[in-house]
């Protein structure tokens, strides 16, 4: 039998665009329901699909209800033209993220314009989520390595799979790499 949790819907978009209409850090809300800021990091990337009673758990941190949970439906963005400046930075550390749109919740789209320090990667385990996700070298040296294959993208050279297969990504060289990629669905 199919739980609210393990239904279609987009759990983790949902908790994260609530945890922040709130006005709680990931953190926060941790604190407030005895959890680990990484469980409800996994939770709202749809890394990991929490029962019915840690989701009531964590909703009653908030608070919100099961029911007015999965009854919510928030407006879809409505606004077009992002300025360079709207860009909102969801990276951490070496790599910069900068996402078009404050949240991905009801978008089947993520665009990103990534900058990749000198050196820096996504780190030593390759990524695997569900979807697709492509992108083009707008600068700079990337290395992409996609299951056993790995080449070295500079500017204009594009890369495009689906996004289950194992997958890396690193700068390489003395110059940042800045690369702007859009996967579906919303992956960060």
């Amino acid at each position: 039998m199919e739980t609210p949790a393990s239904a279609h819907v987009d759990v983790g978009g949902r908790l994260r665009h609530l945890r922040q209409r709130h006005g709680l850090s990931q953190r926060a809300l941790a604190k407030r329901v005895g959890v680990t800021n990484s469980a409800i990091s996994l939770i709202e990337s749809n890394a990991t699909n929490p029962s019915v009673g840690a989701l009531k758990r964590i909703l009653d941190g908030i608070p919100i209800g099961l029911a007015d949970f999965f009854a919510f439906e928030p407006e879809r963005p409505r606004k077009v033209f992002y300025a360079a400046e709207e860009l909102v930075e969801i990276g951490k550390g070496g790599v910069s993220y900068r996402q078009v749109g404050e949240t991905m919740f009801g978008r089947s789209l993520q665009i990103l314009k990534e900058c990749y320090q000198p050196g820096a990667d996504t780190g030593k385990v390759p990524l695997s989520h569900e979807g697709e996700e492509g992108a083009i070298v707008i600068s700079g040296r990337l290395e992409v390595t996609v299951e056993d294959d790995r080449r070295i993208l500079g500017p204009g050279d594009a890369y495009y799979f689906e996004s289950r297969l194992p997958h890396r990504f690193r700068c390489v060289g003395t110059e940042p790499c800045v690369v702007v990629s859009a996967c579906t669905p919303p992956s960060f």
